[in-house]
């Protein structure tokens, strides 16, 4: 099984989830667009499409060019039931893909590790059923505000944003970061360090607290990685 996997800049990379697609015999065909590696046309020859997160705004494609291929993909993949999973970035593209909206969030961005807060249909989610409850980084100024038509939320966070949700019948979407362990997210801090957003964060407790989570996180999205695996080979 051969995923394609749209990577939008040198510190947002598959991460842990890669790792746990490896082990389940998953092949990832990791494009990276920023650095001048092309898209395809289509998804003939994979059997998935996964779009991991980025600094740029989900509209960005000035700053971005590939930004508008992604989105063509994510529609292709929709319309063709090709098996999809979007990581903040990419949960944002393809809700906006298909006929939601993104925007800033109110309450400004949301960062430090946070808790899934399942409805009553995460429970029996095929893929993401087994992340109820579970710790997950989010490092986001922007949310998912209004669904596509016929998605289903599926979990929030403690402020009540949008976290999880099935965004087409074969299209998955996390607003947070299971992906992203200690180290990338010690890259990101340091690379965001002085800013205004960081100003009243208390990033060393934050990093600590990320890796203490890592066996709560393995625990928890593993398992979702194994059951994307799963839903390939169907």
């Amino acid at each position: 099984m051969a995923v394609l996997v749209v990577q939008h800049q040198r510190t947002c990379p598959p991460g842990r989830l890669g790792d746990w697609l490896t082990d389940a015999d998953v092949d990832l065909d990791v494009r990276h667009p920023y650095a001048g590696d092309p898209l395809p046309h289509d998804l003939s020859g994979h059997d998935g499409l996964i779009v991991l997160g980025g600094q740029m705004g989900h509209a960005d494609d000035a700053a971005a060019p590939w930004l508008s291929a992604t989105r063509g993909l994510i529609r292709t993949a929709a319309k063709g039931a090709v098996p999809t999973l979007g990581i903040c970035l990419g949960h944002q593209l393809a809700a906006s893909a298909l006929g939601g909206t993104v925007a800033r969030n109110p309450r400004g961005r949301t960062l430090g590790m946070f808790s899934v807060l399942g409805s009553a249909g995460l429970s029996t989610d095929p893929v993401l059923e087994a992340a109820e409850a579970a710790p997950v980084v989010q490092w986001n100024d922007d949310i998912v505000t209004e669904l596509p038509t016929g998605a289903t939320a599926l979990a929030v966070n403690a402020c009540g944003d949008l976290l999880l949700a099935r965004l087409a019948p074969t299209v998955w979407g996390v607003q947070g970061h299971p992906e992203a362990d200690h180290d990338i997210v010690a890259d990101w801090a340091s690379k965001d360090a002085g800013t205004t957003e960081l100003a009243d964060v208390d990033v060393p407790a934050v990093l600590t607290e990320i890796e203490g989570s890592g066996p709560a996180v393995e625990a928890a999205w593993r398992p979702v990685a194994t059951a994307f695996a799963a839903v390939l080979r169907r």
